[in-house]
């Protein structure tokens, strides 16, 4: 028997897991989900995470979702911040260079903190586009990101 939740039921639900069991990756959480009654695509759950802020964390040689709190927060902002090599811009768009597998991490992170400076990113391996609300807000856009992924 699968259940269908509302979004706010099931992503207490994904919260839930996340907190009883060592989790890897999506893939497990879904079947984690799945073994317990809750029908879930893919996506959804991928939204989900997204929303719930959930980071993958390397902890004792292997990773494990997690959920942050406000000082996971602030770990997680300098973590960021040391995968971050360079912020550039053009008169349209800022560009992230990460290190090499580290783009989504910090795509997903800059998206986390819902400025009105960005329309949106994008994320490949080891570069982020950031799409800026208006082209007239680059300078401060890059000082914004400059001050929220720095280390210090």
């Amino acid at each position: 028997m699968h259940l269908q939740m509302n979004k706010h039921a099931r992503q207490l639900k994904i919260q839930e897991m996340l907190q009883q069991n060592s989790v890897e990756n999506q893939h497990d959480l879904l079947q984690l989900l799945r073994d317990s009654g809750i029908a879930l695509a893919q996506a959804t759950l991928s939204r989900d995470c997204a929303e719930l802020g959930i980071i993958r964390t390397r902890i004792n040689g292997g990773y494990r979702m997690v959920v942050p709190d406000e000082n996971t927060d602030r770990i997680i902002k300098g973590l960021v911040g040391i995968e971050v090599l360079a912020v550039n811009a053009n008169e349209t768009t800022v560009i992230i260079r990460t290190l090499p597998g580290r783009a989504h991490g910090v795509g997903s992170w800059l998206d986390h903190l819902k400025s009105p400076l960005v329309l949106g990113t994008i994320a490949g391996d080891d570069t982020v586009l950031v799409i800026p609300s208006s082209v007239l807000n680059i300078s401060d856009l890059i000082s914004y990101i400059h001050k929220n992924l720095s280390t210090n």
